[in-house]
């Protein structure tokens, strides 16, 4: 196992935690970032290998915990057994432990297997899919989704995890419900048992009033670690605040206090904006880029056409090294952003500070998945277009003709998952880096220059 750089100061209070500790042999840390570190442990009433995941930043626990709460009857979601927070320690997140993920999947597929056949991919879409429809029936934001935060099983089964950044949305006029909440007095807190919850205890008992839809905020949803060849991904995980990562190119306008505002159900006209320094850049959505503070799930959407676009290639389909570098490889394949196939764009935040040159000859998307069916090209066209309105549903793709003909999705025990350890080569990630894949988002402005106005603005142009 690597050595790992030393862990924040306040991780070492895991290991003199008796209510952990007790429960729980922490066998050693697999992973770290400036949040958070992770753990692998076993629990010791019956040997189950875990996570344990230790919380440095109160909103991304509250975030987490929230979101679990609120999924945890999904299959295709990772489960939390339990977590341990007070007043003034840490939260300790308790998690499924899984050996791989997709990420590892594809390199390994690249390096040894050569593809990953049609049937499985339409398998690993098809849970991927699943996994994403559970988070917008619950009106939870990933904001997060790629391959190495979608953990495999050993027996195929895969699990959407990472929700540090998540957030969980109601509908306009309701009211946050977590304006007193603090971290639980009691030093554990079980997640119910699915199997014998009952319908009176079905409610996440941290929230006290009905969700809202996503279809009272957006479009209907009812029909419609580190990743190691990702060597921009960084450790940013804000609070949401009124600010944009792109119009300042600073984080210090940030809030610090994060106890000021640890909302994470958001709406209505207090909850404010959401910030558009989320998500890992190589599956990050245009309006994102662009410094949106007013989204919703469909950023998720176009993250997951970036997943079923690396499953069908092996490759990520855009692969800049800065979000100046992302826009300029989204625009030399979909065209430029305008009024004329987005209408409002001109609005984003930082639409009129960044001007590229005009792209004459768009490549398309077909250029970047060679070999691939008409069919495999338009399921990823109804996700990768600019207009967020327009990205089909987590549900209507579960209904899409490509995934309904032949050759049919192979059942999930026939999936080729590589084995525990297993290692694809330098920089491959094996089972102790679980934890990498928890860590962090990336935003930056690296290798481009800023020229700044009379007035104070500034702009930015790239070709």
């Amino acid at each position: 196992m690597d050595p790992l750089p030393p862990p924040n100061t306040k991780s070492w209070t895991i290991h003199t935690r008796p209510e952990i500790t007790s429960k729980y042999q922490i066998l050693h840390r697999i992973g770290s970032g400036t949040y958070s570190d992770v753990y692998k442990a076993r629990r010791l009433s019956d040997d189950l290998p875990v996570a344990l995941k230790e919380v440095h930043d109160y909103q991304s626990a509250f975030r987490e915990i929230e979101a679990l709460h609120a999924l945890q009857h999904s299959p295709n979601v990772v489960v939390l057994h339990e977590y341990f927070w007070s007043h003034d320690e840490d939260a300790v997140l308790v998690l499924e432990y899984l050996d791989s993920d997709l990420a590892e999947v594809i390199r390994v597929a690249k390096k040894e297997w050569g593809e990953v056949g049609v049937g499985e991919i339409k398998r690993w879409v098809v849970q991927i899919l699943l996994a994403v429809d559970a988070c917008h029936r619950s009106s939870v934001i990933h904001r997060d989704l790629k391959p190495s935060n979608l953990l495999v099983t050993r027996d195929g089964v895969l699990k959407l995890a990472d929700f540090g950044q998540a957030r969980i949305r109601i509908a306009p006029g309701l009211v946050s419900v977590h304006d007193n909440i603090q971290p639980q007095s009691q030093e554990s807190t079980a997640v119910s048992d699915p199997e014998s919850v009952t319908q009176e205890n079905r409610l996440n008992p941290m929230v006290h009033i009905p969700l809202g839809t996503i279809e009272e905020y957006g479009p209907s949803d009812e029909f419609k670690s580190k990743d190691p060849y990702d060597e921009t991904d960084k450790d940013t995980n804000f609070p949401d605040a009124d600010t944009s990562c792109l119009a300042t190119c600073t984080t210090s306008d940030v809030e610090d206090d994060f106890l000021k505002s640890n909302y994470s159900y958001e709406g209505g006209p207090e909850s404010g904006l959401l910030t558009s320094c989320v998500g890992t850049r190589w599956y990050r959505a245009p309006e994102l880029l662009f410094g949106s503070e007013n989204y919703g799930p469909e950023i998720d959407l176009w993250s997951l056409g970036c997943i079923i676009s690396e499953l069908f290639t092996l490759e990520p389909i855009f692969r800049g090294s800065s979000d100046i570098d992302q826009l300029s490889r989204i625009f030399h394949v979909l065209g430029n952003l305008n009024e004329e196939v987005w209408p409002g764009c001109a609005q984003l935040p930082d639409y009129r500070i960044i001007s590229f040159e005009k792209v004459e000859n768009p490549s398309g998307l077909g250029s970047c998945l060679p070999n691939r069916s008409p069919d495999e090209i338009l399921l990823v066209k109804k996700l990768l277009c600019f207009d967020p309105v327009g990205r089909a549903s987590a549900m209507e793709l579960l209904h899409d003709k490509y995934l309904n003909e032949e050759p049919l999705p192979v059942p999930v025990s026939e999936l080729r998952v590589p084995p525990p350890g297993h290692s694809a080569g330098p920089g491959s990630s094996g089972s102790d880096d679980w934890g990498e894949r928890y860590m962090g988002s990336d935003s930056d402005f690296d290798g481009f220059d800023v020229t700044k106005g009379s007035g104070g603005d500034f702009s930015i142009k790239f070709s």
